[in-house]
């Protein structure tokens, strides 16, 4: 017997018949003697209604009662699961944010779990009660509701399956695992059985929607064994553990479970994201805190800062500064930045957010040399021109013209050998 939690998303409640298949998934896995408790998010499109009212209603809002407003969504979903397990025969009721408690921080619209009470939710599920909980939802320490910023549903569902030491947390998509790229672009692509969580965080980081980035490092925080499956699945089907999905785990773990050497895994995935815009200040005096200058007020503004690149003129004391920024936020840094052109002493902005950033990922990376070679070289020989350049240590990403995002994957996901046979 496992203890489990399952996170089912919003396309996988999107509706009575859709609830109803997820309550027959639940039901099996407490059917094959596991115990078992349940995530959810709101129905598909809810969470946006809820923000729409929000913003109809004052262009200011509040954020602490705008997470009242938005934090129904997943109130209602959690219910209704409830009800349709019940219906099926099964002992369950949901357990509210401010009823476990699922304790955070109090940044409204994006708080961040600090602890979450366990033992009355252990007793119900050892009692053979499926525990229904919304995701996304906490409580502050002066008792008002909070949410956890976009897929913050992932998070929830981590962050249970860390409290009640559960085996593993299976998060049901719309999508049956991980694959090496995205099979829509690339239709030689490949599932992978298991992924490390460094390299789910960086999949995830650079434009892998399968599973929120702030999920994935709290897992490996907290060594939750982390499973992606399809909700989508026939009414027969067998239990999640062996269904072919994708486990998330550490590297101790993937070796011991496929027999690798850990340094033989070259590339494990290619990630496009196409959510980028680059912005360039060019004559910028070459000084100490000029820099410091430009991304202050970007940091002050919340706003994420990707590539940087710096280039300096040999025969000027002056140097360009080019960075990428998400394209939603472009309007805003070009306005941050036009506000200190004073204090930071640039000559013009230049934005373009029509750019990809295309990225290969693999912990093989650490002891293989030659890997962003391959890369230069393969996307060279296709005439893609290369606009900036970041590493880690198990990442190399590039920046290209968006309209080139699907033939560089492509090319590249054969340059490393990922095609299937």
């Amino acid at each position: 017997m496992a203890r489990i939690v399952m996170k089912f998303g919003g396309t996988s409640m999107a509706g009575t018949e859709r609830i109803r298949r997820v309550a027959q998934i639940v039901r099996r896995q407490q059917a094959a003697g596991h115990e078992v408790a349940v995530v959810v998010s709101a129905m598909s499109g809810e969470t946006d209604r809820l923000v729409n009212f929000c913003r109809e209603a004052h262009a200011l809002y509040d954020p602490a009662e705008y997470d009242v407003v938005v934090a129904a969504g997943e109130q209602i979903t959690s219910g209704l699961l409830a009800l349709h397990l019940q219906a099926l025969g099964s002992k369950a009721r949901s357990w509210l944010g401010w009823q476990l408690p699922v304790r955070t921080d109090d940044a409204h619209a994006k708080a961040r779990i600090e602890t979450i009470d366990s033992p009355a939710l252990l007793a119900s599920m050892a009692a053979g009660e499926i525990a229904v909980i919304p995701g996304f939802q906490g409580l502050t320490a002066d008792e008002r509701i909070t949410t956890l910023g976009r897929g913050g549903s992932d998070t929830s569902a981590v962050a249970v399956a860390a409290a009640i030491k559960a085996d593993r947390c299976d998060i049901y998509t719309d999508v049956d695992g991980v694959y090496t790229t995205d099979p829509r672009i690339v239709a030689k692509a490949r599932k992978l059985k298991h992924v490390t969580y460094e390299e789910m965080l960086e999949l995830a980081s650079v434009g892998s929607k399968v599973l929120q980035t702030r999920s994935v490092s709290l897992a490996m925080k907290e060594g939750v064994r982390v499973q992606v499956l399809s909700s989508f699945i026939d009414d027969d089907a067998p239990a999640a553990d062996t269904l072919p999905g994708t486990m998330i785990v550490s590297e101790e773990e993937l070796a011991e479970l496929e027999g690798l050497d850990m340094e033989s895994q070259l590339i494990t995935g290619i990630a496009a994201d196409k959510n980028e815009a680059k912005v360039t200040l060019t004559r910028i005096a070459d000084r100490p805190g000029a820099v410091a200058a430009i991304f202050g007020p970007l940091a002050g503004a919340n706003i994420n800062v990707d590539m940087i690149i710096q280039n300096i003129a040999k025969d000027l004391p002056e140097t360009d500064v080019t960075f990428t920024v998400p394209a939603a936020d472009l309007a805003r840094v070009q306005a941050l930045l036009a506000a200190h052109k004073d204090s930071i002493g640039y000559a013009q902005i230049i934005a373009n957010g029509k750019v990809s950033k295309i990225s290969v990922v693999g912990v093989g990376m650490r002891s293989h040399a030659g890997v962003a070679a391959t890369m230069f070289k393969t996307l060279a020989d296709r005439g893609i021109n290369i606009q900036a350049i970041s590493t880690s240590e198990i990442k190399v990403s590039v920046l290209i013209d968006e309209d080139e995002t699907e033939l560089a994957v492509r090319v590249l996901h054969t340059a490393y050998g990922l095609d299937t046979n």
